[in-house]
């Protein structure tokens, strides 16, 4: 089932999300469906429980190709349970970044280069990867809604954010926004 994205300014995504405790809770399978679906209908590549209104520690994120970051390289399809983050370098890189909660907005955002994540996939196996540029990016985006922080917090320098058509006039990410 297509849920909602809840938009910045909702308070449930400004909050820290609950550890999912029953990982064989028929309840949780049926939100990660609805998550998957939910993120395919709007071209996204990651979304967190919180931005359906789910007070629960799972993110998805991942893809082969998306229109939304059409030069990026294929991150992989993962859904994790109660993730962690450990950053590996102080290297930080900024990137352009958009959200499903912020809709038809980007703003360039520092980030770690190089990240260590893991936690729990949907079949109960625990997994660590290390990652770098935007699949760690991507990683570092979902985690953050985890913990009630939205990527404009992030924003360093507030001239680099705004609307899609006005940052990037003619690109065709802005006709994406009206799907």
């Amino acid at each position: 089932m297509i849920r909602e994205i809840l938009r910045m300014g909702d308070p449930r995504l400004q909050q820290v999300a609950r550890p999912v405790e029953d990982l064989g809770d028929p309840a949780l399978a049926a939100i990660i469906a609805d998550m998957y679906e939910t993120m395919d209908a709007a071209n996204g590549v990651g979304l967190a429980a919180p931005q359906i209104g789910v007070d629960l520690r799972v993110m998805i994120f991942g893809f082969e190709a998306n229109a939304r970051y059409p030069d990026e390289a294929p991150v992989p399809v993962t859904t994790l349970i109660n993730p962690w983050l450990d950053i590996l370098t102080g290297d930080m890189e900024d990137g352009w970044e958009g959200c499903l909660s912020v809709p038809g907005m980007r703003g360039l955002v520092p980030r770690a280069t190089h990240i260590r994540y893991g936690g729990t996939l949907e079949d109960r196996t625990a997994v660590s990867r290390e990652a770098r540029g935007f699949h760690a990016r991507v990683f570092q985006h979902e985690f953050d809604h985890l913990n009630g922080v939205l990527y404009p917090q992030r924003i360093t320098d507030m001239t680099r954010f705004g609307f899609i058509e006005a940052l990037f006039p003619n690109s065709p990410l802005a006709a994406l926004e009206d799907d």
